[in-house]
């Protein structure tokens, strides 16, 4: 039994709507409950300050809709998937909340906070369902699948959430980290940095037919009872032929 639909890991403030905005607030608008793991608070960022991502992650965690929001204090530039105190963190998060969906960043990812991220993830999702690692730390769940998601399209998404009907809602959660948006340059203060995340959701959501989606990796095989069904009550997309 699950707590909580859905659980986004994210390495800092601010990855979890640029990357899963979209995702979090149609599950939201769908009754489901979502929720946001923050690792670290983002110390070493270039602009801003801890306290004021703080701040303006609970108002966008308002404006998704979020059922819960928490953060781990991790070390910004120090997130290890190999240490056990920073296993047993998330794990102790993993069955407080108890997802049914797990989604982490791509163990891929330029940024070494977010590879090592994704990896922390995995293997909190592994021992948050062992009966004997740490009882102290509530009783086990493991959630039903993880899923990555890239940060922009340098992977080759294996799924893609249509979020047309939520975009607007998940760029006034990104537009909450005013602190990350200006000042000196950044990844998302640069020409078309910021751009580069809209460009992605458009770009993906051309792949399937629709005007914005967010991309996933699924990690392992999805099972389809019924294939014919499943393709003809979804919307059509695009037939790649070989030339």
């Amino acid at each position: 039994m699950t707590d909580t639909d859905l659980v986004v890991v994210a390495a800092h403030p601010d990855d979890a709507e640029l990357c899963c905005g979209g995702w979090l607030a149609l599950a939201a608008d769908r009754g489901q409950r979502a929720a946001v793991v923050d690792l670290s608070r983002g110390e070493l960022a270039t602009n801003g300050t801890v306290d004021a991502r703080s701040s303006e992650a609970a108002a966008a965690a308002a404006v998704l809709g979020l059922a819960a929001r928490d953060n781990l204090g991790l070390p910004d530039g120090g997130i290890a998937a190999d240490d056990p105190e920073q296993l047993a963190a998330l794990v102790g998060a993993l069955r407080r909340l108890r997802p049914g969906l797990l989604l982490a960043p791509w163990t891929e990812a330029r940024h070494p906070d977010h590879a090592a991220a994704g990896q922390l993830a995995i293997r909190a999702a592994f021992f948050a369902g062992l009966v004997r690692y740490r009882p102290d730390l509530g009783a086990p769940h493991r959630p039903r699948r993880l899923l990555q998601y890239p940060e922009r399209i340098d992977a080759r998404a294996e799924l893609v959430v249509d979020i047309g009907a939520a975009v607007e809602r998940k760029w006034a959660a990104i537009r909450c980290y005013g602190s990350q948006l200006s000042g000196a340059a950044t990844s998302l203060t640069r020409a078309l940095g910021l751009d580069a995340f809209a460009v992605r959701d458009r770009y993906w959501g051309a792949a399937i037919g629709v005007e914005h989606g967010e991309p996933y990796l699924l990690g392992a095989p999805v099972p389809i009872s019924d294939p014919v069904t499943h393709f003809t009550t979804h919307p059509a997309v695009p037939v790649l032929v070989p030339r």
